[in-house]
């Protein structure tokens, strides 16, 4: 009798934290949805790297740069 007790709790400890994590993580989700990574910089943002300087690269070109320095 006690084993099954102990398996009604571990079972409803385990339920409660699998729906606690599920609303966190729907909550999250809600905080950043709107949340815009591509928007243009504000203040004095500097552009560090321009790959487009005049000159048209290959293909290859662009994959040698791109595992060399994983842009």
């Amino acid at each position: 009798m006690r084993a099954i007790f102990d398996m009604i709790k571990v079972f409803v400890l385990f339920t409660s934290f699998t729906i606690l994590f599920y609303y966190a993580i729907i909550w999250v989700n809600e905080e950043y949805q709107h949340f815009h990574r591509y928007d243009e910089p504000e203040g004095s943002a500097l552009k560090v790297v321009s790959m487009n300087n005049g000159q048209t690269y290959s293909i290859k070109e662009r994959l040698i740069f791109f595992y060399l320095n994983g842009e």
